[in-house]
């Protein structure tokens, strides 16, 4: 996802006549509307009045066709997604209506074209909903919803949005294989299976695939992909070994195993941004440039990705960053998310500042701060969950860890009254903040913001 907007701008007067995605273009006679799913799959549903249906409304007839339970009403929500933007709506949105907004949303929320702006089509999609607290999920008994969860948190793994180690999407690779193939298959079952439904459906696209490069064409994908291959046939056989320890191979069972496993990574069920950093500055030139990077937000923090490299730069708990956003000041300029959190430099305390380019910043601020209302209320409760991600973040080689060593920031000292720029010194002060314990209140930014 792209993010939860509260304010949409306004209904154009004369709205585009155009039918877009998977939405139809009448309000009142019986359309069909198709309701994707991450599985790839789609509901087919035929509506009346669908022009003045809300989302909370149509959410009730999707539930039916899919045979949902009441009591996973707030598990899932509806989505308008497409290659230029991803947007949660609220149960209020008129998804009809939102349609005909979608060119001026895009030009609101992306740096697109006019020419790609007026091609984008969004499809209406049903999928997890990003303030759904992922510790409630595996208290969920109903096996569909269940499996709607393993659909798109695998599509997450395989598409690289999550981004974890190897002996990890080993794991969940071999998962996948019991959950879809079944837990009795021999080798060359499985091994007829595997090539059948191709290894990038079990496994991450850039580790299914190879990293590509002078070194991996000499070494020959075919050779990397049979590794691969005895390697998930192994972990597949540690799996359905595990029965023997009293682990069930029921299908719901391996489901909830998927997802726990899934949930050790910090950035599960996050909504994600598109955007840019800028990169340390290198060689005599001392040439930077910009990083793309990919900006997660759930109920648990903020998750900066690199987008190339399918690693974590940067995870924060709103407990340990201030936040806010800026818009353009002169042509030319970019709209720009400012986190702020504590470093070191030279062995002394700072205050760390990171720019993330992107025209989606208001869509950023606006959905960490309706996350740090929501997180404020169960606070306690989730106490255990970020220890237990904090001693796995020790370990400096995972892709999980945090790398703020690769980050170009703007470091500050706090002296007590005020916060100063470290490198080089700054005459005027940056931020002003009450000498308080952490709140969470956004960065309040004094003066034009410049980079060092």
């Amino acid at each position: 996802m792209e993010g939860d907007d509260d304010d949409f701008p306004p209904e154009p007067s004369e709205p585009s006549h155009s039918q877009r995605g998977s939405v139809a273009s009448s309000v009142t006679r019986a359309q069909d509307l198709l309701v994707y799913l991450a599985s790839n799959s789609a509901v087919h549903l035929t509506l009346e009045g669908l022009g003045c249906m809300n989302a909370q409304e149509l959410g009730r007839n999707v539930r039916e066709a899919l045979n949902i339970p009441n009591s996973a009403v707030d598990v899932f929500t509806f989505w308008f997604c497409s290659p230029l933007l991803d947007l949660q709506l609220k149960p209020k949105h008129l998804p009809y209506k939102l349609c005909r907004q979608w060119q001026d949303l895009l030009y609101r929320f992306t740096e697109a074209p006019p020419e790609a702006i007026s091609q984008d089509e969004p499809c209406l999609l049903y999928k997890r909903n990003v303030f759904y607290p992922r510790s409630k999920e595996l208290q969920i008994e109903d096996e569909g919803v269940l499996r709607l969860l393993y659909d798109e948190a695998k599509m997450n793994i395989l598409e690289g949005r999550y981004p974890c180690d190897p002996e990890h999407w080993l794991t969940l690779g071999a998962l996948s294989c019991a959950i879809e193939l079944g837990t009795g298959l021999d080798d060359q079952a499985l091994t007829v299976a595997i090539r059948e439904k191709k290894l990038s459906s079990f496994l991450p696209a850039h580790a299914a695939l190879g990293g590509g490069g002078f070194l991996s064409t000499l070494r020959g994908r075919g050779g990397r992909n049979a590794e691969m291959e005895q390697n998930l046939i192994k972990e597949y056989r540690s799996v359905c070994s595990s029965a023997a320890t009293g682990s069930s191979l029921e299908p719901i069972a391996l489901l909830r195993r998927y997802l726990r496993s899934c949930h050790t990574l910090p950035y599960y069920g996050c909504a994600f941004f598109m955007g840019e950093i800028d990169k340390p500055a290198q060689g005599l030139l001392h040439r930077g440039g910009r990083k793309a990077v990919s900006v997660g937000i759930s109920l648990e923090g903020v998750y900066v990705m690199d987008v190339k490299e399918k690693h974590v730069l940067l995870g924060l708990k709103f407990s340990e960053l201030s936040w806010d956003h800026s818009y353009p000041e002169t042509e030319g300029d970019s709209h720009i998310l400012w986190l702020e959190f504590d470093g070191e430099e030279a062995g002394m305390p700072v205050n760390k500042l990171l720019k993330i380019y992107s025209k989606k910043a208001e869509l950023m601020s606006g959905l960490i701060e309706f996350c740090v209302e929501l997180r404020s209320v169960g606070e306690s409760a989730a106490t255990g969950t970020d220890e237990r991600r904090q001693g796995k973040m020790r370990r400096q080689s995972s892709v999980v860890c945090s790398r703020v060593y690769s980050l170009n920031t703007i470091s500050y000292v706090d002296d007590g009254k005020e916060i100063k720029r470290l490198k080089p010194k700054r005459a005027a002060s940056f931020f002003t903040r009450p000498a308080q314990p952490h709140t969470y209140s956004a960065v309040q930014v004094t003066e034009s913001l410049e980079q060092g």
